[in-house]
């Protein structure tokens, strides 16, 4: 399957994503060997900024002196950030710290006003944009909010592979169903797999959403607020599910934004904390994540107890 209007590669051309090859996603059991249009927005200075340093394969995202200037606001202060090809990392803030810009960067949907910005080996605003996002697992409040409730939660991850939200007359090989209904299998939603979007559970609707991301077998997945409006065990349920894809060899590089050290899985690496669009610090998780860089992220004194490979913060 290919679709000529997107661009969309079949699975596992050239021995797979990013030269990984076949990847085995989460125990092995789905079969994933399945499976310069660039317009700056206005007032944005594409590419200004520091010369970046040499590209490297293992590299997928790579920020360097970033700034984002809407309407006269900086979103993003002076960001630079590496994500390597092997790295899980958590973004935590508080609101308007600058996350969600910070996602829709790595995913190729916003331009830096300074400096550079270089995703999958791609500097942004000079590559096709289009060909890109195929490459990137995206799950985001506003992408499930333009899932239609009567669609079949099966044809919710298929789709993906057209890059199109609702099925119409699109055409999927057995193989692609599979692969969706193999993905729905792997997250504890292949019982749902016939049932109506709208029909489910919040819980339910989040291990969707990421098999869709899942879909196209991407190089990179982003996973903005996946344990938002979970309760209790929906929230722990979703933690399990992405703690096993995070430590499996062959998933894709991941990034997780939250606002809650308890939502991060075991197994993520890394961690960034973002305020008023600067970063306050980042790099591996156990030394990232403390009390004192949390009290300054969030404006408020905070501890923060570790138990095995679980955080939990409150007041000081």
């Amino acid at each position: 399957m290919r679709d000529q209007r997107h661009g969309i590669q079949p699975y596992g051309e050239h021995g797979g994503r990013g030269g990984r090859g076949a990847a085995a996603w989460l125990d092995g059991r789905v079969p994933t060997d399945l499976v310069r249009d660039v317009v700056a927005e206005s007032g944005a200075v594409v590419g200004a900024g520091p010369t970046p340093a040499p590209v490297h394969d293992d590299l997928v995202i790579d920020l360097a002196g970033v700034d984002v200037v809407r309407s006269g606001t900086h979103l993003l202060r002076q960001v630079s950030w590496r994500v390597e090809l092997d790295e899980r990392w958590v973004v935590l803030g508080p609101n308007g710290a600058g996350k969600t810009t910070m996602l829709n960067l790595a995913s190729g949907r916003l331009y830096p006003t300074t400096g550079t910005a270089r995703v999958l080996g791609e500097r942004l605003g000079r590559t096709d944009v289009n060909e890109l996002r195929t490459r990137i697992g995206l799950t985001t409040a506003a992408l499930a909010e333009r899932i239609p409730a009567d669609e079949r939660v099966l044809d919710v991850v298929v789709t993906a592979a057209w890059s199109v939200v609702g099925r119409w007359r699109e055409s999927y090989d057995p193989i692609d169903e599979a692969r969706a209904a193999g993905l729905l299998e792997q997250l504890g939603a292949g019982a749902l797999a016939q049932r109506s979007y709208g029909t489910l559970s919040e819980g339910e609707r989040k291990r969707v959403q990421i098999a869709r991301a899942l879909m196209t077998d991407p190089e990179l997945l982003l996973l903005d607020e996946p344990a938002a409006g979970l309760d209790l065990g929906g929230r722990e349920d979703l933690v399990g599910r992405l703690a096993r894809l995070a430590r499996d060899p062959d998933a894709p590089a991941m990034v997780l934004v939250t606002h809650h050290v308890e939502e991060i899985p075991p197994g993520f690496t890394h961690a960034l904390l973002l305020r008023d669009g600067g970063i306050v610090a980042q790099g591996l998780i156990g030394e990232t994540i403390t009390g004192e860089h949390l009290s300054e992220t969030f404006g408020i004194p905070l501890s923060v107890e570790r138990v095995g490979d679980r955080f939990a913060a409150r007041a000081a």
